[in-house]
């Protein structure tokens, strides 16, 4: 099955049209960190993070991992951790998963740089958005459409982006 985010606020999956909404500076081929542009391309589905708190603990056939306060994803791109979950030490390299709005109830991780070539961008979910106001270079959808989402992917899905 394929996810396909068409342009910068429609997501196809299945029989399901979404609205969704991605980077501010649209898609991109060359991806740069800290560039608030989505990256072009084709990844696979990674994993799904949730707060248990929030949202219970979702059926779905992927598999998935319960975001605890400490958790936080690594993008500065000169860190041996970079683009790979860490926990909170300090303010520094790193985007928090455990956060007071609900953008990261949900998050899915796309295999986007996994090879962690500095500077190529990190951190590209799939998450929650309340408003569909431009992401920093992630895919953003409501939650009643993450959840349709959740419900049909599995372990081989694929995100195409453009």
């Amino acid at each position: 099955m394929i996810i396909h985010v068409k342009n910068k606020d429609t997501l196809i999956i299945d029989d399901f049209k979404l609205k969704c909404c991605i980077g501010k500076n649209g898609i991109n081929s060359n991806k740069k960190e800290g560039d608030f542009s989505t990256p072009k391309g084709v990844f696979n589905i990674k994993k799904l993070y949730f707060r248990k708190d929030r949202v219970g603990t979702p059926k779905c056939k992927i598999g998935k991992r319960i975001i605890k306060k400490n958790m936080a994803w690594c993008d500065e791109s000169s860190h041996k951790k970079y683009n790979e979950e860490i926990k909170v030490y300090n303010k520094n390299h790193k985007e928090n998963l455990y956060r007071d709005d609900h953008n990261y109830d949900y998050i899915i991780l796309t295999s986007h740089n996994e090879l962690k070539i500095p500077n190529k961008g990190s951190a590209i979910f799939i998450h929650l958005t309340d408003n569909y106001k431009p992401t920093a270079g992630c895919v953003a959808l409501k939650k009643k459409d993450f959840e349709i989402l959740l419900r049909l992917i599995d372990k081989k899905t694929k995100i195409k982006i453009g």
